[in-house]
């Protein structure tokens, strides 16, 4: 349940902000810096963009790739899934060859972020739209509190690290510092939105609840992803940088 969440909830943002800066009808060019599993990727070229998934881990590039060799034709057309790494767009593609760049769950295996983040800005058309989803280093002491891991909370405080469902400590960012870099390479934040605030303690193999109910949560989590208080202490940050 946790990922049906994390996904719809960014597809709804993604798509308010793409609504908000493309002319209706316009088919985008867009790229997924750790596409994973191509949830996203896959998404957005049933809607008729064209979508360059990138992944380094050949697990989930497979994945990804069994997942497009079911759709029709034409999807297929529009999606193409290449082994590389978000360090090395310059590797790959031309500076402005999109119009969106996704980068989703990926800064938080990062060590130094900011040098990829300025090549992903790069990879943009002017007016271009940089969407990244983070964890947010502003309530890590929220999963170990709601949890009763009262040590757990105490030490997250002032950390930038977190243990992942993985057991991998990685690292996490905070709105302020990736507002600043975001305006330090020429994409400044022009909206952002919490992710998973009331469900980022279920477990995970949480199955979905009935369709109603999901409406309601996802109606529920979609409120408090727009709404301060609730959303800077949102597991997951959504940034949405425009190039200038």
């Amino acid at each position: 349940m946790r990922n049906t969440v994390r996904q719809e909830l960014v597809a709804r943002q993604l798509d308010e902000q793409l609504a908000a800066r493309f002319p209706v009808g316009q088919r985008l060019r867009i790229l997924d810096v750790g596409t994973g599993q191509g949830t996203q990727a896959l998404r957005l070229a049933r809607a008729g963009h064209t979508v360059t998934g990138l992944e380094s881990d050949p697990a989930m590039l497979k994945v990804a790739r069994d997942a497009l060799a079911t759709e029709p034709e034409g999807i297929r057309e529009r999606m193409r899934l290449l082994d590389g790494d978000g360090r090395e767009t310059g590797a790959h593609f031309l500076p402005g060859s999109f119009d969106v760049v996704l980068c989703h769950g990926v800064l938080m295996y990062v060590e130094e972020p900011d040098a990829m983040l300025a090549g992903l800005a790069r990879m943009l058309a002017p007016g271009g739209l940089l969407s990244l989803l983070v964890r947010n280093a502003d309530a890590l002491a929220m999963r170990p509190g709601m949890s009763g891991d009262w040590p757990g909370a105490l030490a997250s405080f002032d950390s930038g690290t977190y243990t992942n469902r993985l057991g991998l400590t990685v690292r996490a960012d905070r709105l302020e510092a990736l507002t600043a870099t975001l305006a330090g390479i020429a994409a400044p934040l022009h909206a952002w939105y919490g992710v998973r605030v009331f469900t980022d303690n279920v477990g995970n193999d949480q199955e979905l609840p009935s369709a109603h109910e999901l409406d309601r949560l996802l109606a529920a989590e979609d409120r408090a992803g727009r709404t301060e208080p609730y959303k800077s202490v949102a597991a997951l940050l959504h940034l949405c940088g425009v190039r200038g």
